[in-house]
């Protein structure tokens, strides 16, 4: 088996804020293993959260190249475990391995890779569209430019949040909103921030602290139920959702009563093999899952829709973002994601880009 790679810049449509960083592009690889003449792709997203570089990346697919070069893609629970263990602080590249093979094996089969692993995805959830930080007309304007999208998910973590929601449920009244600080909140603050989150009809709250605090979580989670025991209800009043203290499966356990739900991510925690292994755990501790991305391309986006139909919520919208497309295969409308009938992970790239690949 051959693997090779290269780095791609992906530039957005337009500025994209959260309370961490500001982008108006963003750089990925893309994987390519060819064994008997068939192809494979996927795409990895280095993060430096978790300590990844495009370098670390590159460096770390130069090695796995070589521990592949005698290899059967077939055997891909063997050969991602193998990774995952000689490479587990560059899982985004693991990722990238992982969904090419997944992409290789329903290429030779000449199926979707959704039927390989035994699934449909023929009914799926909507997925949210994300709403960068801004200022509160932008916002207003935003929300407006995505009014096809029945589910948003927003990015808080300024002085002003309750501001930003505020012309966010005036512009969308019908919309379902999800918030996201990306860890820019303490948590006092969050607690003190349940009561206005309910205001504006959030659906729940993504990650508002930092990661390694679980016992914050905790506390988070137990003051949402008591409110909503209050308030009548069953369960928490603004249900709470681990995203970046949620990498990989041992996480998911230490996650056990301090959460609601996780959000899993290909690039995070390694790719699909990885991701099953996460979503069966989160079923049996009776947890909530969403199913999210970085900002990627359709390449990146496909590998997750194969798991879309094990899961409750979707926010797969990385592509979506982007000025120009790489990839075609991925269509629908209104937040509806539907792959095409194609074999393998279901994209194709954009013929004007193909002959240099």
């Amino acid at each position: 088996m051959n693997l090779t790679y290269q780095r791609i810049n992906l530039r957005l449509a337009g500025e994209f804020r959260t309370a961490v960083a500001t982008r108006t592009d963003k750089q990925t690889l893309w994987v390519k293993v060819t064994h008997d003449g068939v192809e494979g792709w996927g795409e990895a997203v280095p993060m430096d959260t978790y300590g990844q570089t495009l370098e670390s990346a590159s460096e770390a697919l130069r090695d796995m190249a070589a521990l592949l070069a005698d290899r059967d893609p077939f055997e891909v629970e063997h050969i991602v475990a193998a990774l995952l263990d000689r490479f587990d602080g560059q899982r985004a590249a693991v990722c990238a391995v992982d969904a090419a093979l997944h992409d290789w094996i329903g290429k030779r089969l000449e199926i979707p890779t959704a039927r390989v692993l035994g699934l449909s995805t023929k009914c799926i959830p909507v997925t949210s569209y994300t709403i960068g930080i801004a200022d509160p007309e932008k916002l207003a304007d935003r929300v407006r430019a995505a009014a096809g999208y029945p589910v948003l998910k927003i990015k808080v973590g300024t002085a002003r949040d309750e501001e930003n929601l505020a012309v966010i449920r005036a512009t969308a009244p019908k919309a379902v909103i999800r918030v996201d600080a990306n860890t820019a909140w303490s948590v006092d603050e969050t607690i003190a921030k349940l009561p206005m989150l309910v205001k504006y009809g959030v659906e729940f709250v993504e990650q508002p602290i930092k990661p390694g605090d679980a016992d914050g979580l905790r506390r988070i989670r137990e003051a949402g139920h008591r409110l909503g025991r209050e308030a009548g209800r069953a369960g928490s009043i603004c249900p709470l959702v681990a995203d970046e203290s949620s990498v990989r499966p041992r996480d998911v356990a230490a996650l056990a009563g301090c959460v609601d739900g996780i959000n899993i991510k290909l690039s995070k925690c390694g790719g699909i093999r990885e991701a099953l292994r996460m979503i069966a755990l989160a079923r049996t501790l009776d947890m909530k899952i969403m199913l999210g991305c970085m900002i990627e391309s359709s390449l990146g986006i496909a590998a997750a829709l194969q798991l879309a139909p094990l899961v409750d919520w979707l926010d797969l919208d990385g592509h979506l973002l982007l000025s120009e497309e790489p990839f075609e295969g991925i269509g629908g409308a209104g937040g509806r994601l539907a792959l095409g009938q194609g074999i393998g992970l279901g994209v194709r790239m954009h013929p004007t880009l193909s002959d240099n690949a």
